[in-house]
Order: structure tokens, then sequence, then C-alpha cells
């Protein structure tokens, strides 16, 4: 097989997307968890929940991404400044989870909270998931050509990863 086959290059991947995964479902956990509460028992409206949901979601996705998927990656600058442009990037994929909640409970008129649940944290997140899969590993944890720890000989795409 090829190295720059597509098939080799998605296999090279598959810890990457696998680590990433890991901690996304955490993160989504959080996430939906505080806004089904949030959205039913506290009250709030859907926007505000999903605002909220997603800090707590974010924080969740950061830690299992900078401790587990990416933690041999060293992008040269502080966790503080890294935590900061995750973030942007992860506003970047909030406002896509907005604007499906937005779309369908003022637009359409699909105002129960199940429907709010089905557009914020099913639609919306599942295109917001490929926004911050692309900016988590190209703007976040970039390689710079240098990892901590030991190498064992793998790619650069695989050796980050906490499921290879």
């Amino acid at each position: 097989m090829a190295a720059n086959s597509p098939r080799a290059r998605l296999r090279a991947l598959g810890p990457e997307l696998l680590g990433f995964a890991a901690a996304g479902i955490c993160a989504y956990a959080a996430d939906l968890g505080l806004f089904i509460w949030l959205r039913g028992p506290v009250g709030l409206d859907p926007l505000t929940a999903k605002s909220l949901s997603f800090v707590a979601g974010c924080s969740v996705a950061y830690a299992g991404n900078a401790l587990g998927t990416y933690r041999r990656k060293s992008a040269g600058i502080s966790r503080l400044r890294q935590y900061a442009v995750f973030f942007a990037v992860n506003i970047a994929g909030a406002l896509v989870q907005l604007l499906c909640i937005a779309v369908s409970h003022y637009g359409l008129g699909f105002t129960s909270q199940r429907a709010d649940t089905v557009s914020g944290a099913g639609i919306g997140m599942a295109l917001a998931t490929v926004l911050r899969f692309w900016g988590t590993r190209t703007l976040v944890f970039r390689s710079t050509g240098r990892t901590t720890g030991r190498t064992t000989g793998r790619s650069a795409g695989t050796e980050a990863s906490w499921t290879g």
C-alpha cells in the first residue's frame, strides 16, 4: 500500500481520531447533561443553556486532549495560551451549534426541549465536531517537529495518541 494513499493516511490518523473521539465523548456527556438540566429543571432559554453547557464541555475536551490525545505534542506555547486558542476553536464550533438551535427554535418554530436538544446537541454537534477536529489538530496542538517523551519510530500522527 502506498504511503500517501487515502487508506494509509486514514490508518495513520486512526489513533488520533480515537483519542479525539474519547475526549469528545466525555465533553459531549458534560455538555449534554448540563444543557438538559439547565433547559429543564433550571428553566433557562435554549441559547443561554447551550452557552453555559458549552463552557463546561470545552473545558472537559481540552483536558482530555491536552492530557491524553495530544499530550506528547509541544507547540512551544504556554498551556494558558494553548487553552485560549482551543477555546477560540470551540467558540467557532459553538456558534455552529447555536445557529442550528436558532434556526430550529426561532426560524422553523420547533420549540420543544426535545427539538432544541436534537438541533443543538445532535445536528449542531455533528457539524461542529468536524470543525473542532480540524482546528484542534492544526491550530492548537500543531506539531513543531518536537515532541516530549520517547519516540517509538511511529509516524508523527500516531505518536501523540493515548490509544496508539
